[in-house]
């Protein structure tokens, strides 16, 4: 199958296309684009300069691809917006690629973004994602792999998800939420292991409960932050699920969700 462009659609000729690429009605597709094998782009899309698209990438219709960060100082640098393989884009996305800052702005592999989702500029998404509809995302901020928000939450810049985390719909992310959480009210708060999502996954019985016995350490304990850092780190000394919980905890700069 060769790549396929509507006669209406508006593809510069120094976008680079890889094969069996579709190119639906009134698209537009700028210059300093590249689109991997097998992605389809559905009709009034717009792919602005700096796009990387990975291999069968779905763009749904009137999504908008690595348009100019909503950032005051930026100053037309030229900068990038990656997408990995085989990730879905819905109807009316917003994506905007990086700034100097960091100089792009990432969604990773196998990544589902529904309708109305706005992805801000320097942003880090993992892969394997959930963005249900009309998330709407700061710049910087960070999405470890496995994460799923919940529709209509705002996410406020600079902040960090961990992996398998599972964040309500409705509430708002102000804090860093750290990994294999269950995270909801308002304001945001810990509300235990996100057990159904990391059965789903093949967790075991037992690493669940080193989890669960981690943050009873954290939030439940009485010690102060360092204080059950410590303890964690002395429970759990070679447990790599233990240690990515310290790890997110180290490189966290926003203060992490409260019980």
């Amino acid at each position: 199958m060769s790549t396929k462009i509507h006669k209406t659609a508006i593809v510069s000729s120094k976008a680079k296309l890889g094969n069996d690429v579709e190119v639906g009605p009134f698209s537009i597709i700028y210059d300093d684009v590249q689109i991997g094998d097998g992605c389809k782009i559905q009709p009034h899309a717009v792919i602005y300069d700096g796009a990387r698209l990975g291999s069968n990438v779905q763009v749904f219709q009137g999504a908008s691809i690595s348009n100019a960060p909503q950032d005051l100082k930026y100053a037309g640098e030229k900068t990038y917006f990656y997408i990995g393989e085989n990730t879905i884009l819905r109807e009316f996305v917003t994506l905007h690629r990086g700034t100097v800052e960091s100089g792009k702005t990432v969604v990773g592999s196998n990544c589902l973004i529904m309708a109305y989702t706005h992805v801000g500029h320097d942003c880090i998404i993992g892969n394997n994602c959930i963005l249900a509809n009309s998330v709407q995302i700061g710049g910087h901020v960070e999405i470890d792999d496995y994460v799923i928000v919940g529709g209509d939450s705002p996410i406020h810049q600079f902040c960090k998800i961990g992996k398998h985390a599972f964040i309500g719909g409705g509430f708002k992310v102000a804090a860093d939420v750290p990994p294999y959480v269950l995270a909801g009210d308002a304001p945001l708060r810990y509300k235990g292991l996100n057990v159904i999502g990391l059965r789903r996954r093949g967790f075991t019985s037992e690493q669940i409960t080193v989890l669960k016995s981690s943050y009873d350490i954290l939030y439940n304990s009485g010690l102060n932050f360092s204080m059950a850092k410590e303890k964690i780190k002395e429970t759990y000394p070679h447990d790599p699920l233990a240690q990515d919980i310290l790890d997110f905890l180290n490189r966290s700069n926003r203060a992490i969700i409260r019980r």
